[in-house]
């Protein structure tokens, strides 16, 4: 799943972080930086935190081997 666009609600923007700590979803920054993943545009994606980066993660890798660096 792929992290969508940040919507726009009202005059201010909406954001949702992944509390790695708590594993809670968050409306807008609550918590220390050392614990939050995000911003992310829903709370569904917020809550999906740890497999978005998992792909990402996948992804970039396949990237590296494309240009020759390692899958270490």
């Amino acid at each position: 799943m792929e992290a969508r666009p940040m919507p726009y609600e009202g005059p201010e923007r909406v954001e949702y972080y992944f509390n790695a700590r708590t594993g809670e979803v968050e409306e807008g920054r609550q918590s220390s930086w050392d614990d939050l993943m995000g911003p992310y545009a829903t709370r569904e994606d917020a809550a999906q935190a740890f497999e978005i980066a998992r792909k990402r993660s996948a992804a970039w890798d396949d990237d590296d081997a494309d240009w020759g660096g390692s899958k270490d």
